[in-house]
């Protein structure tokens, strides 16, 4: 088994594992951007290996980005497939080389999570894991539903809430975490329980509260696009799953539990390197919760790339779900002029993710 560590790694082991593959490359994807992924791919092709893509139905940069992507993918001669419907993201990264390896990843095919973000992968020959690797790509690529045989591979909507429940109830000693928002009400009580109890949780990203049993710490220098969690320094978990309701119960997400010595150890390096320079300190009133008002501003934000519709749908939510205390006013026509593309699913989770913080103020 052999740790993968962000920005420091780059594509090398990637590159590395297309390029050494001979019969069939399976590899899922939500966001791409990298030249030298693609680059491997395409040659792998040219030599005879099946490269089968999953891509991603929908994601935040656009289906009209996500079709080009697949077309370009189908010139080079790369058979290319689309994600279901069913649920809301399919947002997993895997990568499976030969049948005989299994690449699992935080981060996406892209600069951004590559060379600017801290994240973290594995690279693992484990014949279990990697036969349930293959199943989960098959379940997806055919459309069929996946019924979860591993423990240890951690799978939304399938079995990641009892697998990470029963994982983090399991500490003794400590919990080191890397989530960029943990607002999960379960998972959140969950660890106040383990604090309680004497464990130490230290998390460095954010949490939807304060939690005064709970230690937590914004990322500095880098951005932060890792799912870890490592349990008293001898088990620990790499995903794509934050500890938050959409990405645990709907959403196509993947993680692993592991105990590799080695790779444990590097984690542990890595995050008290992290921990040393990460910012103290309480969380500011934007990351606590934002009021209604803020929520529709939020809203309506991340969303420019859809439908002009969308700003009366939000205001009218909002006020429906939240109460009309604190008004809502969404400035239509200023929204509708940044509208490039409409992205549903998106605007679906953003909007439940702006509910859940306003309702938290209330």
């Amino acid at each position: 088994m052999k740790l993968l560590v962000q920005p420091d790694d780059g594509v090398n082991e990637l590159v590395k594992g297309i390029n050494a593959a001979k019969t069939t490359i399976e590899i899922t994807i939500f966001r791409f951007d990298h030249r030298k992924v693609e680059s491997a791919l395409t040659n792998a092709a040219k030599r005879g290996v099946f490269v089968h893509a999953l891509i991603a139905r929908v994601n935040s940069g656009g289906e009209k980005y996500l079709r080009k992507l697949e077309m370009r993918l189908l010139d080079r001669g790369i058979t290319v497939g689309r994600t279901d419907n069913s649920l809301a993201r399919y947002h997993s990264k895997l990568m499976i080389i030969d049948r005989q390896v299994l690449y699992l990843m935080g981060f996406n095919y892209t600069y951004l999570d590559i060379v600017h973000s801290r994240s973290f992968g594995i690279i693992t020959k484990n014949k279990r894991i990697v036969q349930e690797g293959v199943r989960l790509f098959e379940a997806d690529a055919k459309r069929q539903s996946y019924v979860a045989g591993l423990e240890t591979l951690v799978v939304s909507p399938v079995n990641a809430r009892k697998g990470l429940t029963a994982f983090i109830r399991g500490a003794r000693k400590q919990l080191l975490i890397y989530d960029p928002k943990i607002s999960d009400t379960p998972m959140i009580h969950l660890l106040q329980q383990r604090a309680r109890a004497g464990v130490e949780v230290r998390v460095i990203g954010k949490m939807s509260h304060n939690h005064a049993e709970i230690t937590v710490r914004k990322m500095a220098n880098m951005r932060l696009h890792t799912r870890t969690i490592i349990r008293d320094r001898r088990r620990a978990f790499i995903g794509s799953q934050s500890l938050r309701a959409i990405e645990l119960d709907g959403r196509r997400e993947a993680g692993l539990i592991f105990h590799d010595g080695k790779a444990l150890g590097g984690l542990v390096k890595i995050f008290e390197k992290d921990w040393e320079t990460a910012t103290s300190g309480a969380l500011s009133k934007q990351q606590k919760g934002l009021s209604t008002g803020k929520a529709a501003k939020r809203v309506a934000e991340m969303v420019t790339q859809e439908n002009a519709s969308l700003a009366v749908l939000i205001e009218g939510s909002l006020k429906e779900i939240v109460g009309t205390g604190d008004k809502v006013k969404v400035n239509s026509r200023k929204v509708e002029r940044n509208i490039q593309e409409a992205i549903r699913s998106v605007v679906d989770e953003t909007l439940k993710d702006a509910i859940v913080e306003a309702k938290s103020n209330e």
